[in-house]
């Protein structure tokens, strides 16, 4: 199979401006993202997809490959959907799953892409899944920024939200505190078709991508990663991603 992973990234975010670029253990985010999503042999290609000429010039700088996409994009998703296409022209060979790695998982590895796939090979018929972990602590089911995910007995999403989902305020004691990890393999005609697709109300209101699927009535497959990894948001997101990173077994691979 034709498995590609695409890594959108821009400079202009809210919370966190140039936020690619920002250094880990003196290497850009981006950089680690790439390198780290590169290790992955389920994947064919690995390409960070930007409206932003300096994160072309980085990602080639370190002999990766970069798709220029249009500055428009308001969700991570449409991004890897135009490079989608581009790829397919420039390449001229069709892709079959398209894995949308988000560019602040600096401390993915190649066992969370393999992990997150193996739905789409062996079910034609799941469209879309997303990797998933436990939140550590009260705190983080409470941080706006990490996007909480309530499951089905089956592990299909029922609801994305940045609320502390389910809630703990009821007295029961074992509150399954679950974060959706953005590492999120779509099958290719699966990704155009999501594409097109209006935005839809809880999309906006959660500001999480996933929504638009389970407001269409689809399902998004859900898949447990026992990884210890943090997204970035914020600068103290970073320091705290710097610090788990030090001593990260990957690293002796690709940081020089």
């Amino acid at each position: 199979m034709n498995i590609i992973g695409v890594i959108p990234a821009r400079l202009a975010s809210s919370r966190f401006p140039n936020k690619p670029l920002a250094k880990i253990l003196g290497m850009p985010m981006i950089g680690h993202v790439y390198l780290r999503s590169k290790m992955c042999k389920d994947l064919s290609e690995v390409y960070v997809a930007t409206c932003d000429q300096e994160i072309v010039n980085y990602i080639e700088s370190i002999g990766g490959k970069a798709i220029t996409t249009a500055d428009t994009h308001e969700r991570a998703s449409d991004r890897t959907a135009e490079a989608l296409l581009k790829v397919e022209k420039e390449t001229a060979e069709k892709v079959d799953i398209v894995v949308m790695i988000q560019g602040d998982e600096p401390m993915v590895t190649p066992e969370m892409i393999t992990k997150s796939i193996k739905p789409l090979i062996e079910d034609k018929e799941i469209k879309v899944s997303n990797l998933m972990a436990y939140l550590k602590s009260k705190e983080e089911h409470e941080d706006p920024n990490e996007v909480k995910v309530v499951v089905d007995k089956n592990g299909f999403a029922l609801y994305f939200s940045r609320e502390p989902i389910p809630s703990r305020k009821k007295g029961v004691e074992d509150v399954p505190m679950l974060k959706q990890v953005c590492i999120i393999p779509f099958q290719r005609d699966f990704l155009l078709e999501y594409s097109q697709m209006e935005q839809t109300p809880l999309e906006k209101i959660e500001s999480v991508d996933m929504n638009r699927i389970l407001e269409n009535g689809l399902k998004v497959k859900m898949v447990f990663s026992s990884d210890n990894t943090y997204s970035v948001d914020t600068l103290e997101d970073l320091k705290k991603v710097e610090a788990a990173m030090k001593n990260d077994i990957l690293l002796k691979d690709y940081l020089q």
